[in-house]
């Protein structure tokens, strides 16, 4: 019985804390850098993006805390030819595989699977002289299966609403600088398993870069992303969690493959409510 309520504390405080598990965010911080608001032109598009994200820091939080999570996120874009308002209409689709190792204290426990699919079937996207400009809808369906004993579990177990809008400013006129923005706002619904309804999240994706040549840039880049609402519902408290964090990255473009490619790394400076650690996502986007 003592090891039962054990075993269900632990996992309740790690699915309050960490950033893949959390009741929070679906949205992973860190998967968008530098042009992040800078949507291609009209055309198919495969992106494919793998995300890590480590920690053995957690601030306030429970003691020998260990964890490791990677998501393998396949996504297909459609930019139309199509313009509403100005701006090229267009949709994508994103299929998350989720595995998170967890361990706190003598608790380990590690998962795989499908998580939780995101569609998104509203984009426009502007392109002007020294600015590029997007907003966008989309809804996160709990697809991914979801135990509340089970904190690696690679669903969340609710629907959420995402809000995109975000922009690439060019210092130059030969768009050799830049500097970009991309919010995401988060309203989750309620999780019928635990009766909570998750507060809402914004996160904020941002980078400076600089073209060198014609085919490869270089960036500093960050994320900050913080809860805004605290959670409601039975046995749920008034915590917020945030992070921030700071980065390098580095892209190119292999013009006879039609192949993008970008590396870029966050360390998080400092964390509130949630673990402390670090994150790499290296995306792959294919054009058609």
């Amino acid at each position: 019985m003592i090891k039962s309520i054990a075993r269900l504390f632990i996992a309740a405080t790690l699915l309050a804390a960490c950033p893949f598990i959390q009741a929070q965010a679906h949205y992973p911080a860190g998967v968008e850098g530098i042009k992040a608001a800078t949507l291609p032109p009209p055309g198919w598009y495969f992106r494919d993006y793998n995300y890590f994200y480590w920690s053995d820091d957690f601030p306030d939080g429970p003691p020998e805390f260990d964890l490791f999570a990677y998501v393998q996120a396949p996504r297909l874009i459609w930019i139309s030819p199509f313009q509403v308002l100005g701006g090229y209409y267009g949709a994508d689709i994103l299929v998350p595989f989720v595995h998170t190792d967890i361990q706190v204290g003598p608790f380990q426990e590690d998962d795989f699977g499908l998580g939780d699919i995101f569609l998104e079937p509203i984009t426009l996207s502007w392109h002007g002289p020294r600015y590029d400009f997007a907003v966008g809808y989309g809804v996160w369906m709990p697809t991914g299966d979801f135990d509340v004993d089970h904190p690696s579990s690679p669903g969340k177990g609710y629907w959420t609403h995402m809000l995109t809008a975000g922009g690439t400013w060019y210092f130059d006129e030969a768009k050799t600088w830049a500097v970009s923005a991309l919010n995401r706002y988060e309203i989750n619904h309620e999780n019928s398993d635990t009766d909570i309804t998750p507060g809402q999240v914004w996160t904020l994706e941002a980078g400076v870069s600089k073209t060198l040549g014609k085919f490869y840039d270089v960036g500093v880049v960050g994320y900050y992303q913080a809860q805004t609402t605290a959670d409601s519902g039975p046995g749920s408290d008034d915590g917020k969690d945030s992070t921030v964090s700071i980065g390098p990255e580095f892209n190119a473009f292999f013009p006879k493959l039609g192949l993008f490619a970008s590396a870029r790394y966050f360390y998080e400076l400092k964390s509130h409510d949630r673990p402390e650690g670090h994150t790499v996502n290296v995306t792959l986007t294919k054009m058609f």
